[in-house]
């Protein structure tokens, strides 16, 4: 075996030494930062629902601008406001956000930090961010800590759902036979994540068999409003994987982000980022008869495609939104990746907390939601276009003009109308590739 020579240790303690001043040196400047943050502490308002009494910024007091923020970017200003620290999240950051419709005119954005309120993890990249923590805790152990001090600051919630694997079809007993391989294929992974289930604070793991990520993170796991130390909050999510826009149909700002970035989330780091512009899609009208929610998405996708919305925001709204159901809402979030925005994001409304309700969220919780959002000014009247925010631009979709199409072979976006099938057969067979 062989040892480190004393220069070799002496190297490393030095560095390891010079880390540490480091830590101490941010830790001491981030709490002197936070003792210093007075600037929005006059914000604060107090709710009473049920006999309960919370405590929430009260944003509309902010000034005139706050009204004229799309409710997405009022998502991004609330963050800011509250974990304003003059530290990672400056007042200079509020204020660039306040001033959103102004700064549409910088030239190369202006960026600004935000902290969102929880993570949501999928097994492929949880796994390596449980043991990134694990290793954390030991070294903090042989260093002399507590290495039960080690826990995700951001509330995070690791969803197990793509180690799944299809071997057995076609009989009744298929569901039970392939959720026993997956075990059995994944034990060593299964048991770390069960001891990391356990031994983890403010992290929630979803066993396997649950569902799908998206999924479990709509019905489930979506706050849509927080309460943390009696501080009301939005909810607000970035994943580690490319679909969790999804959760922008219930009314949750989210997006996905790689690793790294979901690491530094979990361990209380801001993420940069430019301040986006924001498409507002206005939907009209009544769907046909004959047209379905697919067709709707689809068409949806394809204009949206073609608008060219890569790197913004887009936001729905106007009357036609209230016929759509929060599932209709949560596939065209989906399928963000798919036409290039940020993020797709319907306003809550009065659909959404008929949806919570039928998903066997606490009734209390429901009235409080609904009171908290009034109050900042974040629920939505669809039908009430004095409501209706400014945007970068605004684009309108009559819904009576959607119609029965099919999509592919390989494409979402690659949309024909069903009655010009055999006109766009023959082209297809003509034309050169």
């Amino acid at each position: 075996m062989e040892y480190c020579d004393s220069d070799d240790i002496n190297h490393t303690t030095i560095r390891l030494a010079a880390c540490l001043k480091q830590t101490i040196v941010y830790v001491t400047l981030r709490f002197a930062a936070m003792a210093e943050n007075v600037v929005y502490t006059h914000h604060l308002k107090k709710l009473s629902v049920d006999g309960n009494e919370y405590s929430y910024f009260d944003l509309p007091s902010l000034g005139p601008k706050y009204d004229k923020l799309p409710f997405s970017i009022r998502v991004l200003l609330e963050s800011a406001v509250r974990n304003c620290d003059n530290f990672q999240v400056k007042d200079q950051d509020v204020e660039a956000i306040l001033d959103w419709e102004k700064n549409q005119a910088v030239p190369d954005g202006v960026e600004i930090a935000f902290r969102p309120a929880r993570v949501i993890l999928q097994d492929f990249t949880g796994v390596p961010a449980v043991v990134d923590f694990a290793a954390m805790r030991d070294a903090v152990k042989k260093l002399g800590g507590d290495p039960n001090r080690i826990n995700p600051v951001c509330p995070s919630d690791l969803v197990i759902d793509h180690s799944v694997q299809v071997d057995f079809v076609r009989m009744p007993e298929a569901l039970q036979k392939n959720q026993d391989l997956e075990f059995e294929r994944n034990k060593e992974r299964f048991m770390f994540l069960k001891w990391g289930a356990k031994a983890f604070q403010n992290m929630l793991i979803v066993p396997p068999g649950s569902g799908i990520v998206h999924q479990v993170n709509l019905e489930y796991l979506a706050r849509v409003v927080f309460t943390s130390e009696g501080i009301l909050y939005p909810d607000s999510v970035v994943g580690t994987d490319s679909h969790t826009t999804m959760i922008n149909g219930l009314g949750v700002l989210g997006w996905g982000v790689g690793g790294i970035e979901a690491e530094a989330v979990m361990l209380g780091q801001a993420i940069s980022m430019l301040l986006p512009k924001v498409v507002g899609y206005k939907i009209v009208g009544q769907l046909s008869q004959y047209a379905t929610s697919t067709d709707l998405v689809l068409t949806i996708t394809k204009h949206l495609r073609q608008l060219g919305v890569v790197g913004k925001f887009v936001e729905f709204f106007g009357p036609g939104v209230a016929e759509l159901s929060i599932a209709d809402r949560a596939t065209i979030s989906n399928m963000c990746p798919e036409y290039g925005a940020t993020v797709g994001f319907f306003p809550v409304d009065k659909n959404s907390l008929v949806y919570l309700r039928q998903t066997n969220r606490d009734e209390n919780k429901v009235q409080l939601m609904e009171e908290y959002l009034k109050s900042v000014r974040m629920f939505r009247n669809y039908s009430d276009a004095s409501q209706d925010p400014v945007f970068s631009e605004v684009v309108t979709l009559d819904l009576a003009t959607v119609v029965s199409s099919v999509s592919g072979p390989k494409r979402p976006h690659d949309r024909v109308p069903v009655v010009d099938m055999p006109t766009d057969f023959r082209q297809c067979l003509i034309n050169k590739v």
